[in-house]
């Protein structure tokens, strides 16, 4: 089923604009995103198919089969709360039984967890890319040969250089196990092709072993970081990765503001906090953002990384101090829910287009 499908059989019992521009946080540049629900006519949910969500292929249209979208009320979760709770100005359809779904009896002190954990999720999100901005992992990826280190002089030094004292090539060497050694190895050198190298090839993972003939001088231990090179490796194909994958305009207005974090990011992350604590103190969603100035500022990059840092976690133990004295219920009322949800379906169904 597609959302042109949902239209033509007049399926769709709400839908409303959803995002920057249902937050009131919305520029010239900003996307239309649409969030809705629909109800299964009888016969396909009766059927062996259960539809739970039709999206388009972008993600920013989506609607949610009507008990899917009760399921995730269930949970508090934060962006089926704002669709139900939508201002007026972003609501596109509204079928008048939707108005049976209050909001009083679903909040719940859930919404500290998933208004506030997932606030604190995107400071997160915004370390990491600040590290990736401040610490950027060069192109050119290093080898093996760069995490090994040769006992030389009463201290250590790196493999290359000493290769590159003795003047020696690493094709040339060979290498065999210290026993009762962790990652330590004989280093053997022979410019007659008796050994395998160090590594096999520039790509490898390993070092590579040789047989040695008794008799052969061993010329310096080596110790390979194998931690050292798997963290390595880890952080650079997490870092191409999401420069594969950035989105290049954020990505720009990151660095045109010269601060090193996401500010659009990071302005979600003070709106979802300040919904968390609206919710624990005033029992209510305040879809449509008071603070446009305030948060707009921080997109606009105005404020330091850490100045935000430490903002963020005050008020995600303002937050822990409003749950904590507020008289919501610890979880939404799972009874009165799925008594809605039976009798929502009972009256669609009882409606022409969703009996068929």
């Amino acid at each position: 089923m597609k959302i042109e499908d949902l239209r033509k059989r007049n399926l769709i019992v709400l839908e409303c604009i959803s995002g920057s521009k249902a937050y009131g946080l919305d520029t010239p540049q900003s996307d239309t995103d649409i969030k809705g629900v629909f109800v299964l006519p009888k016969r396909d949910f009766y059927g062996l198919t259960y539809i739970p969500q039709v999206s388009n292929e972008t993600n920013d249209i989506v609607f949610y089969e009507i008990g899917r979208f009760i399921e995730l009320l269930s949970y508090n979760n934060p962006n089926i709360l704002e669709l139900l709770n939508s201002p007026n100005e972003a609501v596109i359809t509204r079928h008048p039984f939707m108005e049976n779904v209050d909001s009083g009896r679903i909040l719940s002190k859930l919404c500290k967890d998933t208004f506030g954990k997932f606030a604190m999720a995107q400071i997160k999100k915004a370390k990491g890319l600040n590290k990736k901005i401040v610490n950027p992992v060069s192109k050119e990826r290093k080898s093996v040969l760069n995490f090994c280190q040769v006992a030389y002089d009463n201290g250590s030094i790196p493999l290359i250089k000493f290769l590159d004292i003795k003047k020696w090539q690493p094709e040339y060497c060979g290498l065999v196990n210290i026993p009762n050694m962790k990652d330590v190895y004989g280093l053997y050198y022979s410019e007659n092709n008796e050994y395998r190298g160090i590594i096999q090839s520039a790509d490898s993972n390993e070092v590579s072993l040789s047989s040695i003939p008794k008799g052969r001088k061993k010329e310096a231990l080596v110790y390979f970081n194998r931690d050292g090179y798997s963290a390595y490796c880890k952080k650079y194909k997490e870092y191409w990765k999401w420069v594969e994958e950035r989105n290049e305009v954020r990505y720009e207005n990151t660095l045109s503001h010269g601060k090193n974090y996401d500010a659009k990011n990071m302005m979600h992350t003070f709106r979802l906090l300040d919904m968390a604590i609206e919710i624990g103190r005033d029992q209510k969603v305040n879809v449509r953002r008071p603070n446009r100035e305030e948060l707009f500022e921080i997109r606009e990059g105005k404020f330091e990384y850490k100045e935000l840092i430490d903002k963020a976690n005050k008020k995600y133990q303002e937050m822990e101090k409003v749950y904590k004295e507020s008289s919501l219920p610890e979880k939404p009322d799972i009874e009165w829910l799925n008594e809605s949800l039976y009798e929502l379906r009972v009256k669609f169904y009882n409606e022409k287009q969703f009996s068929r």
